[in-house]
C-alpha cells in the first residue's frame, strides 16, 4: 500500500536561483509544493512564472517577519527598513518593542502581495524560521481568515531521543510551536504534521539520511521541509545559506531519490490538499 508525503519548498521568491530551482523540482513531481516569499522586487515576476502550477501544486505564503527588508518600512518593527532577527522577535523581553499593529501590518502587506499577484488566497501558510508559531502571528491568522476558507497550516515537529545539533534544533523549535497544532485546529484549521526535515544545514552531507529517515517515518500526510535551489548572485546577498541548497536541489532531482520513494512504496502527494 502506498503511503504519501507532503515535500513543501521554503523561499519561493527569495531569489531567481532559488525559484528556478524549485520550479524544476515541482516540474519533475518531486515536490508537493512552495511557499512564497512576496517581498522581494522579484516577486511579481517569480508569481507570473508559478502561475502555470496553480492547482497542480501547492501554492503557499512563507511569512517574513525576520531578517530580510519590510514592506512596510519604515515601522516600528524595521525602522531602518530591515526585519529584526529571530532572537530579538522571540524574545519576551525584546519583542515588547515591537507593537502588535507593525506586525500584523506587515503580515497584511505581505499576504496582499500574494493575492494581488496570483489571484487568489494562498492554500497552505508557514513562516521563515518558523515565524508562523509566534503568539503574535497565530492571532494574525485567526484574525486575517475568519469567516473565510482558511488556508492550512504548517504543523510542530515531534520530538526526538537524539543528541547534538539537530536534536537541540528540534527542542527549540518545538517549544516556539507549543499549543499551536492545538489552538489552531481549534480555530478551524488543519494542520499539516508531524513536521520532518530539520536537520544542520551547515553539514550539507547530512541532508540525504534525513529525507531517508522521513520517507521511511513520517505517516500518511506527514509534512518534510526542504529548500533547495540554485546559488545566484542575488542569494549570496540575502541569505547564508547557499551550498546546502544546491546540495538539496541535487538529491531531491536524483534517481537515487527516486529509487528510495519506490522502495519505501512512497509517494509525494500533489495537489493543493
Amino acid at each position: 500500500m502506498t503511503r504519501s508525503i507532503r515535500l513543501i519548498a521554503d523561499d519561493y521568491g527569495l531569489s531567481p536561483g532559488v525559484s528556478d530551482a524549485i520550479l524544476d523540482l515541482i516540474g519533475r513531481g518531486r515536490l508537493t509544493g512552495t511557499s512564497c516569499m512576496t517581498g522581494f522586487p522579484e516577486w511579481e515576476q517569480a508569481a507570473e512564472r508559478i502561475k502555470p502550477f496553480v492547482g497542480r501544486a501547492a501554492i503557499g505564503l512563507h511569512l517574513t517577519l525576520t531578517d530580510q527588508p519590510a514592506l512596510t518600512a519604515p515601522s516600528g518593527l524595521a525602522p531602518q527598513g530591515q526585519l529584526p532577527s529571530l532572537g530579538e522577535l522571540a524574545s519576551p523581553l525584546k519583542r515588547r518593542r515591537f507593537g502588535t499593529i507593525d506586525i500584523h501590518t506587515e503580515l497584511d502587506a505581505q499576504h496582499r502581495r500574494f493575492v494581488e499577484a496570483l489571484g487568489r488566497e494562498p492554500d497552505s501558510i508557514d513562516g521563515h524560521q518558523h515565524v508562523h508559531f509566534l503568539p503574535v502571528v497565530r492571532d494574525w491568522l485567526k484574525m486575517r481568515f475568519a469567516g473565510s476558507q482558511r488556508p492550512m497550516l504548517r504543523g510542530a515537529p515531534v520530538l526526538s531521543r537524539g543528541v547534538g545539533v539537530t536534536a537541540l534544533k528540534v527542542a527549540t523549535i518545538a517549544a516556539l510551536a507549543r499549543g499551536f497544532d492545538r489552538s489552531m485546529q481549534a480555530a478551524g484549521f488543519s494542520a499539516m504534521k508531524p513536521l520532518a526535515g530539520i536537520y544542520d544545514w551547515r553539514r550539507p552531507s547530512d541532508f540525504a539520511p534525513t529525507v531517508r529517515r522521513a520517507v521511511e517515518g513520517l505517516p500518511e500526510g506527514g509534512v518534510f521541509m526542504c529548500h533547495p535551489g540554485h546559488v545566484d548572485a542575488i542569494l549570496a546577498t540575502r541569505d547564508p545559506m547557499q551550498a546546502v541548497r544546491r546540495a538539496e536541489y541535487d538529491f531531491l532531482a536524483s534517481e537515487e531519490f527516486g529509487t528510495m520513494l519506490d522502495a519505501a512504496g512512497v509517494s509525494i502527494q500533489g495537489g493543493t490538499r
